[in-house]
């Protein structure tokens, strides 16, 4: 007889509606769904608790704060892809695209270092089963950085990558628009407004140079394969329609409303970044989060580089679009987007990637508290 997990007294977070009920998970899959309870003996009492799909995150950064947790100290990068590894899992991410960033615009050298780093360790984890979520790859590729392509080309065939990103951090582009805000940050990161001024002028002339045919490279690398294709802080319409153009059918973390509204006129789906909702803004000065969620301009939610921030931001977002529709932002719109048929919902037959939860109420309203996490029908937090 086939080992199986009965999960009881439920709240199941279905596709489309919630509902008390029991799950019977077999050989890491979900084997049956049942209305009400179960008086089948080792059935699991979820005391009346929230049980959702596992979280699937399409961006995460949080790997990056674990290698530098702070600006001067740098951690040995095996133990913080574990750190990061246990951080994900405990927030009830199963499955996480580790987004690492591909060429240095002249601020951040040592994100080389971490791609080269991340990418050795995940190889040399992921076979060993030790690792409690699944791994996988989101190349963040710096389209104006004259080192990106050689970078790409010692992981374009990597079986892992499930995610490219076109993006240009130039400043006076993108999230970086306002050039005053930019050279303020980068003065505060310890460099002279000389510096600063002088690697501006660089960086646009580099721009100008390198952003084009790279752009070009990586859409004939990866486009036609099972990849998805994103772009990066969207800021205005014309790049939105050239991106469209060419393919890339993901609007990641767009900086503006306009540039939502010309994502989705042009049959983009769209990221957005779950911190911003916990925050009630955004970091960086640009349209909130909970306004996309509210002119249904988002289609997925992700960490960004906070991990509890999924659950906690689908909770939010629920109050505008319903708990089933939120939760689906962090789990089964992921999962299309991604192409992972086999999990991403409460259903028969799919992985029992799942997450208990139970609403704390508190000052902000219901804090959802995740209290144990399953991958594969095996208990990982």
């Amino acid at each position: 007889m086939t080992p199986e997990t009965i999960l009881t007294n439920a709240l199941l977070v279905l596709p489309d509606r919630v509902e008390p009920g029991t799950l019977v998970l077999r050989d890491g899959r979900i084997a049956e769904i049942q209305p009400g309870l179960s008086r089948a003996p080792g059935a699991l009492d979820l005391d009346g608790d929230h049980l959702i799909p596992g979280v699937i995150d399409v961006h995460t950064d949080n790997l990056e704060r674990q290698v530098q947790p702070r600006s001067l100290a740098r951690w040995p990068s095996r133990s913080a892809f574990l750190s990061h590894d246990s951080q994900t899992a405990a927030a009830g991410v199963t499955t996480v695209l580790d987004a690492l960033c591909l060429g240095d615009l002249g601020f951040d050298a040592e994100r080389t270092e971490t791609f080269l780093n991340g990418v050795r360790d995940l190889d040399a984890l992921a076979p060993t089963g030790l690792l409690k979520s699944e791994h996988y790859l989101h190349l963040r590729c710096e389209l104006p950085a004259a080192d990106m392509l050689p970078l790409v080309e010692t992981v374009a065939e990597h079986g892992a990558v499930r995610m490219v990103s076109l993006m240009d951090h130039t400043p006076g582009v993108g999230q970086y628009a306002d050039i005053e805000r930019y050279r303020q940050m980068r003065v505060r990161g310890g460099k002279s407004i000389a510096e600063v001024d002088r690697r501006i002028e660089e960086l646009v002339a580099q721009r100008n140079r390198l952003r084009g045919p790279q752009r070009r490279a990586l859409l004939d690398r990866f486009g036609g394969r099972d990849i998805a294709l994103a772009s990066h802080d969207d800021w205005h319409a014309d790049e939105i329609a050239e991106n469209a153009a060419d393919g890339v059918l993901i609007s990641e973390f767009p900086v503006s409303m306009m540039a939502a509204e010309a994502a989705r006129a042009a049959g983009m789906e769209i990221i957005a970044g779950a911190p911003n909702i916990v925050r009630g803004g955004s970091h960086s000065g640009n349209v909130a989060a909970a306004d996309l969620v509210r002119a249904g301009l988002v289609d997925v939610l992700a960490s960004d580089y906070v991990p509890p921030a999924m659950i906690e931001a689908a909770w939010r977002a629920a109050g505008e679009i319903g708990l089933a529709a939120a939760i689906a932002t962090i789990t089964e719109a992921p999962a299309r987007m991604l192409r992972m048929a086999d999990r991403g919902r409460i259903a028969e037959g799919l992985r029992a990637d799942l997450v208990r939860i139970r609403p704390l109420e508190g000052p902000n309203g219901p804090m959802p508290v995740v209290r144990t996490v399953w991958r594969a029908g095996e208990r990982i937090a």
